[in-house]
């Protein structure tokens, strides 16, 4: 028999639509994918050149569990660019960020704690929690996705809350305001907050905030990052996560029993990455928000209702109708593949999430279709 914390997690509810996509483009049909979540451009020459340059010189062993010394050096580098000061004590790295999240949790969480989201928010936080034996609180948003009623969710079994900045999938850069009563809340109540930063790079209105940067929070964050979005690299499996030292040694006996540590190579890669020349993330954000503003110009068009795309390559839209039937027939019609909103939570099942990581061109074809598919 299948456990009962397997049986909790329910299948995501992306996948019947990435599937028909898939299908159907294998027979050939114009296809256009608003769906994936992942950057549509190639890892940058120097980063690829690392992990070749490890693999010739024979950096194909076992490494350190937490990471090899280049790397953690790196981002506690790194960190300080978001005011955290961290030190190696403090950083672990795993293959992918997701892996990361999955660790802290496991890692804080026990049997009935209460971890509060926002609804909407990434799919696989939520799967976490019950693998975890936790429970999920959903807290809606208010004033156009800017600000939650957080303090009214907030009980005795209460352990974490968790935070994404930009927003998986709304697109969202929450505002100072939102970060303070976060602060306030976990400081009263004596909680943990978890913050995925994982599109920090990809915001073009707005400021990054780092919560872990903020008075009296470093003992009581866990940051969790990584190389998927920022420098194309989702393949590559990796991802980091920097926290006070009991939480990483906690993560650190989680990760020596399971993956052991990230792919030897492509720790080398990371190094890269975060050493070297920054403009490739640059010109990835520059192109993502060109694509951000011809969709929110057909999307005005049209009339459609959205959540302010200040950062991530998200636009999370109101299609006024149930959220999965849209997405199965807009697939069907138009072969568009979207996200339907209730994989995000619990209150937005008539919004579906589109992604513009994909072409120009592909953008107003969708424009196109959609305007077609809705009339």
């Amino acid at each position: 028999m299948m456990s009962k914390r397997v049986e909790a997690v329910q299948p995501s509810a992306t996948l019947k639509i990435s599937g028909e996509a898939k299908k159907l483009a294998r027979e050939g049909k114009p296809v256009i994918d608003m769906g994936v979540g992942e950057p549509d451009f190639t890892t940058p020459e120097h980063i690829i050149d690392a992990a070749v340059k490890a693999l010739h010189e024979g950096k194909t062993l076992y490494t350190p569990g937490k990471g090899i010394p280049e790397l953690i050096e790196a981002i506690v580098e790194k960190s300080k660019e978001n005011g955290i000061e961290a030190e190696a004590e403090n950083v672990i790295t795993a293959p992918g960020a997701k892996y990361a999240i999955f660790e802290a949790v496991l890692a804080t969480i026990n049997r009935g704690d209460e971890v509060i989201l926002l609804d909407p928010s990434w799919v696989s936080y939520e799967p976490c929690v019950q693998i975890a034996e936790g429970k999920v609180v959903w807290v809606p948003h208010e004033d156009n996705f800017q600000d939650a009623p957080i303090e009214d969710h907030i009980t005795e079994k209460t352990r974490m809350i968790i935070i994404n900045s930009p927003s998986n999938p709304l697109g969202v850069v929450y505002p100072e305001g939102l970060f303070k009563k976060v602060r306030d809340i976990a400081i009263d109540e004596d909680l943990l907050v978890m913050s995925d930063e994982i599109y920090e790079k990809i915001i073009f209105e707005g400021e990054h905030l780092s919560i872990a940067s903020f008075d009296d929070m470093f003992d009581r964050t866990i940051t969790i990052n990584g190389f998927s979005k920022s420098y194309a690299m989702t393949g590559w499996r990796l991802g980091y996560a920097i926290a006070p030292e009991w939480i990483i040694k906690g993560m650190s006996r989680i990760q020596s029993h399971s993956v052991s540590h990230p792919t030897s190579f492509v720790q080398y890669a990371g190094v890269s990455a975060l050493k070297g020349d920054q403009r490739c993330v640059e010109q990835m954000r520059d192109e993502f928000k060109v694509r951000r503003d011809i969709l929110m110009k057909g999307l005005d068009g049209l009339g459609i209702e959205y959540a302010p795309p200040k950062g991530a390559f998200y636009m999370f839209i109101n299609v006024e109708m149930d959220g999965m039937k849209f997405s199965e027939k807009f697939l069907q019609e138009e072969f568009v593949a979207t996200t339907p909103g209730n994989a995000f939570g619990r209150d937005y099942s008539n919004w579906v999430r589109l992604s513009y990581a994909t072409s120009r061109e592909n953008i107003e074809e969708f424009i196109r279709r959609f305007e077609r598919f809705i009339q």
